[in-house]
């Protein structure tokens, strides 16, 4: 009896903040996330861990039992609000991800940070006693709201890439400046520069970051017959004949944010080596069943045969989806 309860003294809460979290992601429908709420957690997240590199180093070395309790306080309310804000991120990045593309790495991290944060003694014993931890959990959390939130204000995902990264960095200032023991002036600065490298970093990396909230909303790979509203679904295998007969269509259904304007393209790949890229029309949000878009291909290589992939992608080239088909002999 007195095992259980040591476990759930050590446990329980961390297991109850899983099952609550897990609960969220079950009921989430495909919708479009508060913007207003976004900035209002990133903002009191970095109220607090401002506060918290001002004042740890008094409190943690003081022996008022006082002082101890509000440092405590004020680390579990951070790993709360870091918990809060990657829960409320997975389900958009969930949408956004393609499993078998190098983005999938992005939302891996998010659910890593994600668990972590969930845990109190694993939370505890990996990143209270390291400043830098608490920085990446800073970072990555800044970065991934502000990469989201900003398409919901019409900015288009790849500059949205760039701004949250710059922002997220200079966001690190005080903290920078503490463990540095660098004034403000010359931290901002350094915070500043160090912010375009991660720009850049991120723009040259982009093909591993889902471009949230962008996701298909419906998609169906059909034959070149007909009209789109029509379309006659077609198997995951396709023979050569039928192929060269009735040519294909790759039908789309993309959901973004009311206002936002994104250029898009259907890439069509053979083994994974690019066949054709057809530039379609630009998504116009706001559309709860998505933008509907397709390409016709009725030309295809002297052997078709083998394994097809059409990627929907963004025009700087970051992955929405994928339609996957194979043609057989």
């Amino acid at each position: 009896m007195s095992g259980a309860l040591d476990w759930l003294r050590r446990w329980g809460i961390s297991v109850w903040s899983l099952v609550a979290g897990l609960s969220t992601l079950f009921v989430f429908r495909r919708g479009l996330p508060n913007v207003a709420l976004i900035v209002g957690y990133l903002l009191l997240l970095w109220l607090l861990v401002a506060v918290l590199v001002q004042v740890r180093g008094t409190l943690a070395a003081s022996e008022r039992r006082a002082h101890r309790l509000v440092l405590t306080a004020t680390e579990y309310s951070i790993q709360t609000l870091y918990h809060g804000v990657l829960l409320f991120l997975l389900p958009a990045y969930w949408a956004s991800t393609t499993l078998t593309s190098p983005n999938v790495l992005f939302f891996g991290l998010l659910v890593a940070l994600a668990l972590l944060a969930t845990f109190d003694p694993w939370y505890r014993v990996l990143v209270h006693p390291y400043p830098w931890a608490g920085n990446v959990f800073f970072l990555v959390s800044m970065f991934g709201a502000l990469n989201l939130a900003l398409p919901l204000v019409r900015v288009p995902p790849f500059g949205a890439l760039q701004i949250a990264a710059w922002t997220a960095m200079v966001a690190l200032t005080p903290a920078i400046c503490r463990e540095r023991g660098w004034s403000w002036i010359y931290g901002a600065g350094a915070t500043m520069v160090a912010g375009v490298g991660l720009a850049i970093l991120v723009s040259l990396g982009r093909v591993v970051i889902p471009p949230a909230p962008l996701f298909l909303a419906q998609t169906a790979l059909g034959w070149a017959v007909g009209s789109v509203e029509s379309l006659e679904p077609v198997l995951r295998s396709v023979s050569v004949v039928e192929l060269r007969e009735r040519g294909l269509v790759a039908y789309t259904a993309i959901y973004a944010p009311a206002g936002l304007l994104q250029p898009v393209e259907h890439v069509w790949r053979r083994n994974g080596e690019i066949v054709n890229r057809v530039s379609l029309s630009p998504v116009q949000g706001g559309r709860r069943e998505g933008f509907r878009t397709f390409s016709r291909k009725t030309a295809f290589p002297d052997d078709p045969v083998g394994r097809w992939t059409v990627d929907v992608v963004t025009a700087s080239g970051q992955l929405i989806g994928r339609l996957r088909f194979r043609v057989v002999p």
